[in-house]
């Protein structure tokens, strides 16, 4: 009868170890990381005071977007951009939208758009030597392909301050970073909540 009972309990040892590294692999498959955004590119020609271009209404940006997944394409709806002119977004400068598009595993995109400005606002927006800081913001839903199905949308807001120069193009020639404007929370935490609620489960199961 001991002998039995020991037997017993290794095979729900074993079963639960098991159990565990099953949850550990679903977890590792499915937890999935958002894109990396940054801005490259932004220029307002109505800023650039050489050329006195003041009434030109266009806004051209380029954005980097690096997909750090290594086994999972990112599948993005439009992008939208939009440019206000202090970083309380006070009021909205202008935008542009970027068309949606696949990305595969570890690629990098680079992409440029133009939009329109209003001329008005920038102007107002910048100080006496023609400079200004303003804020990008960027958001779009994307769907992450996991071997042969997307999982669900999910929504991302990210900006950041940007400081452009007399001749309305941006100072830092490095990449600025688009950082979350949302409280972090990857789906893959939902994931392994529930994963330890179902071995908590199976572990008072068998008591």
């Amino acid at each position: 009868m001991a002998d039995s009972g020991g037997g017993c309990c290794r095979c729900c040892c074993s079963f639960i170890f098991t159990l565990g590294l099953t949850a550990l692999f679903m977890w590792l498959s499915l937890r999935t990381s958002n894109p990396k955004c940054s801005i490259k590119f932004l220029y307002l020609p109505s800023l650039n005071k050489t050329l006195n271009l003041s009434t030109d209404p266009t806004l051209n940006f380029t954005l980097r977007l690096d997909n750090p997944n290594k086994d999972k394409g990112i599948k993005y709806d439009p992008v939208n951009v939009t440019v206000y002119d202090f970083s309380n977004r006070s009021h909205v400068i202008g935008g542009g939208v970027i068309q949606g598009f696949y990305q595969g595993h570890k690629k990098k995109a680079t992409k440029d758009s133009q939009g329109t400005a209003n001329t008005t606002v920038a102007l107002r927006a910048v100080s006496e030597n023609g400079t200004g800081v303003f804020r990008v913001d960027m958001s779009t839903a994307v769907k992450f392909k996991i071997i042969f199905w997307y999982t669900k949308k999910h929504k991302i807001r990210v900006g950041a301050d940007v400081l452009v120069n007399a001749s309305g193009v941006k100072v830092d020639r490095k990449l600025i970073r688009l950082k979350s404007m949302a409280p972090k929370m990857g789906s893959f935490c939902v994931l392994v909540g529930a994963l330890v609620n179902f071995l908590v489960f199976t572990l008072l199961s068998f008591w």
